[in-house]
């Protein structure tokens, strides 16, 4: 049991989603105080009172910010503005709110979109600054990177204690499977389950294929994240992945055969690649923090198959 841990109110913004969930369990785990998770249907983070009241209800003691408004490149594409205005609003008020109300420490969850677009690979973190990120989830990253900056300013000047980390694309479990929002793993695995199921022989993926991704398994993130939030106290980012760089086309075979597809994938070119590569240097989080992943990238996608089937056959059971 972590002694800092047990003592403390621990407020998890998207406590109930994707990431929240595994971030919640790993807490529990840990034998961690009182997890207050606030919902969006009662607390809008983007207004400042809101954000306000949710801390007068709540006294949290420590803050895991994982909320976000975020989807794949087309989902970016549509809301450029409200990517960049939510989630630079949301991080605003709650840093401020927990620096007024002497929070013991912030957790702050980035982003890899925060990245320049030709950034050299392995991404390390002194190259945030380096250039401007990939133009077509731009505003969504440069308003997470702005939050680091933050925390880094509060540190400066109220001495507050702040953590920054940037996690590669994350999936797994309880993703978003919702064709209009989802990333590339779970719209991936979407396509090819319901090819296989209606004997499609033929899947279409955006783009060429050729860019670059690493993925990093939802619970091996949580743990990281709670570790952070359990031993670390600055806000100089740190990296969180595999070191594994892996194709969208080998990614797209590699899903297409976990779920039996034996058809042919065609490739839209007329659709985006998004940024070129994409890998990071973990180094520091294996120093710092030490910590690495431990789920391989075909069991961790074996196991999120398995769970969309299943929730499928769940969902269609209780329709």
């Amino acid at each position: 049991m972590s002694s800092f841990l047990s003592d403390k109110r621990v407020g998890v913004t998207g406590g109930a989603g994707f990431l929240g969930r595994a971030v919640c369990e790993c807490l529990r785990a840990r034998q961690a105080g009182d997890i207050v998770i606030p919902r969006s249907s009662v607390y809008d983070f983007t207004k400042a009172d809101a954000v306000a009241q949710w801390f007068e209800d709540e006294s949290p003691d420590l803050v895991i910010h994982l909320a976000a408004e975020v989807g794949g490149i087309g989902a970016n594409q549509k809301q450029p503005g409200r990517f960049f205005y939510a989630n630079l609003a949301m991080g605003l008020h709650l840093i401020e709110e927990s620096r007024r109300r002497g929070v013991a420490k912030f957790v702050q969850v980035g982003t890899v979109c925060a990245y320049p677009r030709d950034c050299r690979v392995p991404f390390q973190e002194d190259d945030l600054w380096s250039g401007f990120p990939e133009e077509t989830n731009a505003p969504y990253g440069v308003a997470k990177r702005a939050l680091g900056v933050m925390l880094e300013a509060y540190r400066a000047q109220y001495r507050f204690n702040g953590v920054y980390l940037i996690p590669v694309n994350l999936y797994g479990p309880h993703d978003n499977f919702d064709p209009d929002t989802s990333h590339v793993i779970p719209a991936l695995i979407r396509k090819f389950a319901e090819a296989v199921e209606f004997r499609q022989r033929t899947v279409s993926a955006w783009g060429s294929g050729s860019a670059t991704r690493e993925f990093l398994y939802v619970d091996d993130a949580a743990e990281a994240i709670v570790m952070a939030a359990e031993i670390h106290n600055d806000p100089k980012p740190i990296n969180l992945g595999t070191g594994r760089e892996v194709s969208i086309a080998e990614l797209a075979q590699m899903i297409g055969e976990l779920c039996g597809f034996t058809g042919e994938i065609l490739w839209d070119k007329t659709r985006p690649d998004g940024q070129p590569r994409r890998s990071l240097d973990t180094r520091w989080a294996a120093t710092l923090l030490n910590w690495q992943a431990k789920t391989e990238l075909e069991g961790g996608l074996r196991r999120t198959i398995d769970w969309w089937k299943q929730s499928r056959v769940v969902a269609s059971s209780t329709a």
